[in-house]
């Protein structure tokens, strides 16, 4: 009988690993995904930055015209003025543990009262430590503990066609996701201020009330605020929810707000110069140059020399090809920088001349 029970167990147990090894193989032993099947998530991403993104309410209180109400009280308040208060939303994002948040100029434009909701239904009033028109960014103050601010990323080593989510605070409805990619970068041209613009572009979707919030990349670092939704100018036939989405490069961003911080206003070079594009008569791709137009009298580049008709090939050794990007760079820097300037005059003579900046501010207001 020991022997009949050999000869049938063994092949049974033999026959019973082989086919758990095949059903190991083919996956029968779990039915949950392989790691190369699992969907993408980016909620380690959205819980690391939710904490920085804040709701921002305002209120402004304005004169309301006896015109503007119904006639029979006015004909008991002849000449008199109705006070109403304008409430708006918007969003912006904790840059530091001592109360610094960055959000848009716009959000917070002539307001009275400013207040800050966090994500942990905290709140405070917050006052304006500076607003930059040129970039439409403005820095506030609140006064709380323990708060969380952004990581910081790099926006200058965004690339067209990263994964981006916007966070903020959409039509009132409170701290929301959506998610994006970069479309370009670069952009210009939207609000007037073509030398200090250069927007991410974004097909991530933002709404009133977004604007202020934050744009950050699949780790959870800020990228970008989210400023403004274009959709041609002219929204009244624009479908809705289509538009391009803009937001400020991080990089830039705090740019902007540390000089608020510490003035109150943006500090930025100034060259005194107006450009426009030369092409060069030759055959090799991508060369350009910047042909001089006007020179402010007395400004950094008339007392270095440079003439209106001068040709400058390049700043600083690099190679100018687009006058936006180099009046926008040259916006970073600081009065009394010195930068050098590649030119060739209008006797085809190269020179090499030192420009000390001097600061926007001189600059002639039209």
């Amino acid at each position: 009988m020991q022997r009949i029970l050999s000869q049938w167990l063994w092949p049974s147990i033999a026959g019973l690993a082989i086919a758990l090894l095949v059903l190991e193989y083919t996956g029968w032993r779990s039915n949950s995904p392989q790691p190369a099947e699992r969907m993408t998530s980016y909620a380690t991403a959205v819980a690391t930055a939710t904490p920085s993104v804040v709701n921002i309410y305002t209120a402004k209180v304005v004169n309301e015209a006896p015109s503007q109400r119904n006639n029979r009280f006015n004909q008991l308040n002849r000449g008199s003025n109705q006070q109403r208060v304008e409430r708006s939303l918007g969003s912006g994002v904790i840059l530091s543990e001592d109360g610094i948040i960055l959000t848009n100029r716009h959000v917070i434009a002539g307001a009275d009262a400013i207040q800050v909701l966090l994500n942990d239904n905290r709140n405070a009033r917050a006052e304006i430590l500076g607003a930059d028109p040129a970039t439409d960014l403005a820095v506030l103050k609140i006064d709380l503990d323990h708060l969380s601010p952004a990581i910081i990323g790099d926006s200058n080593a965004a690339r067209v066609g990263d994964v981006v989510l916007a966070i903020g605070n959409p039509l009132g409805f409170g701290s929301s996701v959506t998610q994006g990619i970069i479309s370009a970068l670069g952009r210009y041209g939207f609000q007037g201020g073509a030398y200090y613009e250069d927007y991410i572009q974004t097909d991530a979707t933002i709404h009133m009330g977004n604007s202020g919030g934050a744009l950050i990349n699949t780790k959870g670092e800020l990228l970008g605020i989210n400023s403004l939704i274009y959709t041609g100018g002219n929204t009244a036939n624009a479908s809705a929810g289509i538009g391009i989405s803009l937001a400020v490069p991080i990089n830039l961003a705090t740019f902007v707000a540390q000089d608020l911080i510490d003035y109150g206003q943006v500090i930025r070079g100034w060259m005194g110069v107006s450009v426009q594009p030369f092409i060069p008569d030759t055959s090799q791709p991508n060369v350009g140059a910047l042909l001089v137009t006007q020179t402010v009298a007395n400004g950094p580049a008339d007392r270095a020399g440079i003439k209106p008709g001068d040709i400058i090939t390049a700043i600083n050794d690099e190679p100018v090809t687009d006058g936006r990007i180099a009046m926008h760079r040259i916006a970073l820097l600081r009065p009394g920088d010195i930068i050098s300037v590649t030119l060739v005059d209008e006797s085809d003579n190269t020179q090499n001349l030192n420009v000390v900046l001097g600061s926007l501010q001189q600059a002639p207001q039209s």
